[in-house]
């Protein structure tokens, strides 16, 4: 066999077959989710349809993904970086606004959001600048200057249209690459106490409804008909599921429309009605196995880039899966982050697929130099 055919069984039987499989199991729970939320007059919910036509157009992304070597993505971070900034730009001056938040860019028949997309750039140029940027030692303050400025653009230009949610895991997945790349204990504490100095100035700069949901986590029975209505009718469902569940396309809360973005935001809070405790930890256990094959990768990824790249995507996916469910179930504010996989929405889901390709990409170059 030549070095070719050598080159291409290294790459297929370096292939995850377990994190494609887990990730084609969940999309599919996610369209029976979707199918059962219902929609006008108790009549099953079409969105369905365009769910499984984004889950196309994702595994056709994850396809090119990898067909792409991770480190010629590496190279072209810098470009991809401007790319995104300006067309983030593009968004704030000529987005198309839905529901008093401009976050979407349409060409032709095509409505993106480009904020998604944003976070899987921004994981390939931080491990860019830090797969260049090698210090000895750990990283101090000062160090993490630049980062941060990287970062900090496009969580602004994304926090303003506004898309709190989306800032905060951009926010997660810098805070996340910079523990793997080794932060000393002194850098820690003073990033933790900027972090609680600055509560003050967030929260001054907040819109209104969105100091409404940190308020309602306190105290939803304040306002159980405005602010504390997502997350009163979200517990009220998932606790009314029991242990096994009340049936597919049998969940009151969803099927009688009390629970509001059920096919999104609160994606969780429908399935485990339907499904109880017993269906949502196995949900939970599929995303956690993929989760710890995804740690896998960071820690036996080629090289450093490989590794601060996955370590990106496993954060980005881990904080997703945990913020979601900790939103369903009232432990965190409800700021419009999607459950991987299960909530409907294109742009999201494309960017999922997109992020576990890349991951894929790492685990089969494992062993193989492509340089």
């Amino acid at each position: 066999m030549n070095n070719k055919g050598i080159f291409r069984d290294q790459i297929i039987s370096n292939f995850d077959w377990v994190i494609f499989g887990l990730t084609i199991v969940i999309s599919v729970v996610g369209i029976f989710t979707i199918y059962s939320t219902g929609g006008s007059g108790g009549e099953p919910s079409r969105i369905y349809i365009k769910q499984i036509y984004w889950i196309l157009y994702g595994l056709m992304a994850m396809l090119l993904i990898l067909f792409i070597d991770y480190h010629s993505l590496e190279k072209l971070a810098y470009i991809l970086y401007f790319l995104i900034i300006i067309v983030l730009i593009m968004v704030a001056v000529s987005g198309k606004t839905v529901s008093g938040a401009r976050r979407w860019l349409s060409f032709a028949q095509i409505t993106f959001q480009p904020s998604e997309l944003a976070k899987i750039v921004i994981i390939i140029t931080l491990a860019r600048y830090f797969d260049d940027k090698k210090i000895r030692g750990l990283y101090r303050i000062r160090d993490l200057i630049t980062p941060a400025v990287i970062v900090l653009i496009p969580a602004v230009l994304i926090a303003k249209q506004p898309d709190l949610g989306t800032a905060v895991v951009i926010f997660f997945i810098f805070i996340s690459m910079a523990f793997l790349i080794g932060i000393n204990i002194r850098s820690l504490f003073i990033l933790a106490g900027s972090a609680i100095i600055s509560l003050p100035f967030l929260w001054h700069f907040m819109k209104d409804y969105q100091r409404n949901r940190i308020l309602t986590l306190i105290n939803p029975q304040a306002d159980p008909l405005g602010s504390g209505y997502h997350i009163i009718q979200s517990k009220i469902a998932i606790g009314s599921g029991g242990y096994m569940g009340k049936g597919f396309m049998s969940g009151t809360q969803s099927q009688l429309n009390f629970l509001p973005e059920k096919h999104t935001d609160f994606i969780f809070s429908v399935f485990a009605e339907e499904m109880g405790f017993i269906g949502a930890l196995l949900l939970i256990a599929l995303y956690v196995i993929i989760i710890i094959k995804g740690i896998d990768v960071v820690y036996h990824a080629r090289d450093r880039s490989g590794s601060l790249m996955a370590g990106g995507v496993v954060s980005m996916l881990a904080f997703h899966m945990i913020f979601n469910i900790g939103m369903t179930t009232g432990m965190f504010p409800v700021v419009g982050i999607p459950l991987p996989l299960m909530s409907y929405g294109g742009s999201y889901l494309v960017t999922t697929f997109i992020s576990i390709g890349l991951l894929l990409n790492i685990k089969m170059r494992r062993f193989v130099d492509m340089r």
